[in-house]
């Protein structure tokens, strides 16, 4: 089985070439927003859960969001492997997500970081923000401190991996063909 971290920070490109990456690798892909709304939305006992603690405003507890990947993985045990996107993003959730995972003797195959420059990340944000919707990405100092937070807290994710020896990073730069070419190179290395 194949577990692929894919990691960098607002407006790497995550989301688009996930989605490349899931067709190419028949994978199932994980994020973690998406599992938060689903659950919610079905109204289990973790997504009431995740929602008295979203409505706080507060953070959910990584108990929790394991709880929801526990669910998610065991639901689709015939997939070929997962691409995590958006988790984990601290070092406690990588120590749990490795927990669980060599549980089941499937261990975090790889994390494939893209890297992007500060102004680049801010530009396409600020460009999503015209036609998302969403006011993260419209407001250039906000998006500044979605990176800072990222770069505090999220990035050190990267350096326990390497120490694994299954962290590589990858230009994030160009067009979303080429950066799919660069990623699909370190996967097909680390398979």
């Amino acid at each position: 089985m194949v577990n692929l971290i894919l990691f960098g920070p607002p407006g790497s490109g995550k989301g688009t070439q996930a989605a490349k990456l899931v067709e190419t690798y028949q994978l199932l892909h994980i994020s973690t927003g998406d599992m938060f709304r689903a659950e919610i939305g079905q109204q289990t006992p973790l997504g009431l859960e995740a929602k008295s603690y979203i409505d706080k405003g507060a953070l959910v507890p990584d108990s929790v969001t394991i709880g929801m990947l526990q669910n998610k993985v065991d639901a689709n045990p015939d997939v070929k492997g997962f691409i995590f996107d958006g988790f984990p993003r601290t070092v406690p959730q990588s120590e749990a997500l490795d927990g669980f995972l060599n549980g089941r003797n499937n261990p975090v195959t790889a994390l494939v970081m893209l890297e992007v420059p500060d102004d680049e990340l801010i530009n396409r944000l600020l460009e999503r923000g015209k036609t998302s919707g969403r006011a993260d990405d419209a407001d250039e100092s906000v998006i500044k401190n979605r990176i800072q937070v990222y770069k505090d807290e999220t990035n050190p994710v990267f350096d326990y991996y390497a120490a694994q020896n299954k962290a590589e990073k990858v230009n994030g730069v160009g067009s979303i063909e080429e950066i799919y070419k660069r990623l699909c190179e370190v996967i097909d290395r680390s398979l």
